[in-house]
């Protein structure tokens, strides 16, 4: 099954959180904080543990899986507990990320939305595949899959001086798995596949680029004798806040025949330039998408419309201003990992 509708599947399951198969919390998307962790999350439920037995396999069987997909589920006894968290952590990410705007990453329309190329569709993919990264590398280093553990091996100089003593968050083992889960071997010449992959891939990148070593010291009245180190992603909130950046800043694209290679290649415009004839490929960071999007105020099959909300413009530009103004900040002070 190909990468683009592999995660097709696993967005689709989204809407299901409204009967009742996942449980997520009463929130509106405008109460919010955007620190509501898995910790903060209800519980699975006994039955979600895969400690119980062969109960984990019934969780993959609830799940919509690819038939591999599922082969991969029924091996890990704690994958659909995984999946589950990626799935919730991505509703809250999307729906507090987009809580001032008029599509507000509501569940209804999923299944239309996913049909088509619009941004929304972009952060739809860049956010889910993010959220599976995330979710799968925190699930290795709290000990809930079986087929990995901490990450245990560091790229960093003069390696006997650190000492790893605490379980840091395996990106490598998550990312792997992810591409292997996703199906992500061949590039398609499909340009929306070749969209979608890009966008997956964003999600990805985002996440990989929020990792940092996090140290602690021990010595005697507070020297550094023995210093204690472990790998940690960032809050997936920051996550969110990356994306949603790309989100506004994404790149229209259109399809061009490469002669060098006999396939279609991701090109946009350039930009700052609104001239037909100024193309650029997209970065590996940008999202991209395809078609225009509607404009979301009246009730169609992509949403609800914005009947019934509460909408000031002057709150959406100040939101919007200090999302940037954080991350610029934190970018110029060394705090926040710059995409490029």
């Amino acid at each position: 099954i190909p990468a683009p509708m592999a995660l097709a599947l696993f967005i689709s399951l989204w809407p299901r959180c409204l009967s009742g198969f996942i449980s997520l919390p009463a929130l509106s998307p405008l109460s919010l904080t955007g620190k509501e962790g898995l910790t903060h999350l209800p519980s699975l439920g006994p039955s979600a543990n895969p400690a119980q037995g062969k109960a984990h396999l019934k969780q993959c069987d609830l799940l919509k899986l690819s038939r591999k997909q599922k082969r991969l589920c029924q091996r890990e006894p704690g994958l659909a507990e995984t999946l589950r968290d990626a799935i919730r952590l991505s509703i809250m990410e999307c729906q507090y990320q987009f809580r001032y705007e008029r599509w507000n990453c509501s569940l209804d329309g999923r299944t239309s939305l996913l049909k088509r190329g619009f941004k929304e569709t972009a952060f739809l993919y860049a956010v889910s595949s993010a959220a599976l990264t995330h979710s799968l590398a925190r699930a290795c280093s709290a000990g809930r899959m079986e087929r990995c553990t901490c990450d245990d091996s560091p790229d960093l100089e003069n390696r006997k001086a650190w000492q790893w003593g605490v379980c840091g968050d395996n990106l490598k083992y998550s990312t792997k798995f992810l591409k292997n889960f996703l199906g992500q071997k061949k590039i398609s010449k499909d340009l929306r596949a070749k969209v979608d992959i890009h966008n997956t891939n964003v999600g990805i990148k985002a996440v990989k680029n929020g990792l940092k070593t996090t140290c602690k010291c021990h010595g005697v009245s507070g020297s550094c004798a023995v210093r204690t180190c472990w790998k940690q992603l960032s809050p997936f909130h920051e996550t969110g806040k990356i994306l949603k950046l790309r989100f506004d800043d994404a790149v229209k694209i259109f399809s061009v025949t490469n002669d060098a290679v006999g396939h279609s290649e991701l090109v946009g415009m350039q930009r700052r330039s609104h001239s037909p004839k100024s193309p650029a490929t997209p970065r590996s960071t940008d999202l991209v998408y395809m078609e225009d999007s509607p404009s979301f105020c009246r009730p169609s099959k992509y949403s609800l419309g914005t009947a019934g909300r509460t909408c000031s413009r002057e709150s959406l530009s100040l939101t919007i201003l200090k999302s940037r103004l954080d991350v610029s900040l934190k970018s110029a002070l060394g705090l926040w990992p710059v995409l490029v």
